[in-house]
C-alpha cells in the first residue's frame, strides 16, 4: 500500500514563514549539490555525498575522515568509502568540511528528486501547524534539534557505518511526532494506492502517522536482521526524530488550535 498526504483540515493562524524558508533552503541546497556533481533526478555524486553527508564512522571516530577510494576486485574496479583508522587504509583524504558541520549540511541534502519531493511534501503539510503552535524561533530550534537527535539515533544503531546519511527526514519526523500529539483528531486528505486501486480519502492523522511510524519500525528491525533489509534508508533516524517530537513537543508548543469538527454527510 502507498499513501501520499495532500492537505490537512486545520486553518492557519499566520503565514508559515519558517516552513517556507526551510523548504527553500532544502531546494537550493539540492540544486547546489547536483551542480557540483550528479543529476536532477538521480541526486548528488558519491563524492558530494561523502564530503557533505554525515558519516557515522566519522562521528564516532572524531580524528578520522572518510573519502571515496577505488577497490579492484574480480569484477573490476569499484568505488567504496574508506576512512582513516580502518584496516588497510592509509594516507590523508583531501580537505573537507569539519565533521560537526556535516551534522547540519546533511540535514539539507537529499539523495534524489523523489527523496526531496517526499520530504518537502510532508514538511509543507505538517510543518505549518507545528509552527503555529509555537514561536518561530522555537519552531526552528525544534526542527534542528529533531534532526540532530534523529542522526544520533542512526549513529547509535550503526556507529561504524561508512554510508553517508542525507536528508531532512529525521527533522521532519520530529514534526510528525509533534503533530500526532497535538492534533490527533485532525483529518488529512490522502491519496491512497493499493495495487491498481487509487482513491483520495480523508484519513485521521493518528492512523496516518502511526502507520508511517510502525512501517519505519518494522523496516528498521528488518534492516537489523538482514544487512540488505534497510535498503539504504535511515529508518532509525526517522524513529529517533519521531520519538523526539512526541517526547518534547509539549516543551516547545505554547498554544494549539482545535481541529474543525468532522463534516456531516446528508
Amino acid at each position: 500500500m502507498f499513501f501520499l498526504p495532500l492537505k490537512d483540515n486545520i486553518p492557519l493562524a499566520r503565514f508559515p514563514i519558517v516552513t517556507v524558508v526551510l523548504v527553500a533552503i532544502n531546494v537550493v541546497a539540492y540544486l547546489l549539490e547536483i551542480r557540483h556533481g550528479g543529476s536532477f533526478f538521480g541526486g548528488p555524486s558519491d563524492h558530494v555525498a561523502v564530503h557533505y553527508g554525515a558519516i557515522p564512522y566519522e562521528l564516532t571516530h572524531p580524528a578520522s575522515h572518510c573519502d571515496l577510494a577505488t577497490v579492484r576486485g574480480v569484477e573490476g574496479a569499484a568505488s567504496t568509502v574508506a576512512c582513516q583508522g580502518m584496516t588497510g587504509v592509509s594516507g590523508t583524504p583531501p580537505a573537507q568540511p569539519a565533521t560537526w558541520e556535516t551534522v547540519f549540511t546533511s540535514m539539507f541534502m537529499h539523495g534524489g528528486f523523489l527523496h526531496i519531493f517526499g520530504n518537502m511534501l510532508f514538511l509543507v503539510i505538517f510543518g505549518p501547524n507545528i509552527e503555529d503552535a509555537m514561536s518561530r524561533p522555537r519552531y526552528l530550534a525544534f526542527y534542528l534539534l529533531g534532526g540532530i537527535v534523529a542522526l544520533g539515533a542512526q549513529v547509535l544503531v550503526s556507529p561504524d557505518s561508512t554510508t553517508p546519511t542525507l536528508g531532512a527526514s529525521g527533522a521532519i519526523a520530529a514534526v510528525l511526532g509533534g503533530y500526532l500529539l497535538l492534533y490527533p483528531r485532525t483529518r488529512v486528505l490522502t491519496l491512497v494506492v493499493i495495487i491498481f486501486f487509487v482513491t483520495i480519502v480523508e484519513v485521521p492523522a493518528t492512523l496516518l502517522l502511526l502507520f508511517w511510524f510502525l512501517e519505519n519500525l518494522f523496516l528498521g528491525a528488518a534492516g537489523l536482521a538482514s544487512p540488505l533489509g534497510g535498503g539504504g534508508v535511515a529508518y532509525f533516524a526517522h524513529i529517533g526524530g519521531f520519538v523526539f517530537g512526541l517526547a518534547l513537543i509539549r516543551l516547545f508548543a505554547r498554544h494549539r488550535k482545535a481541529p474543525p469538527p468532522p463534516r456531516a454527510l446528508y
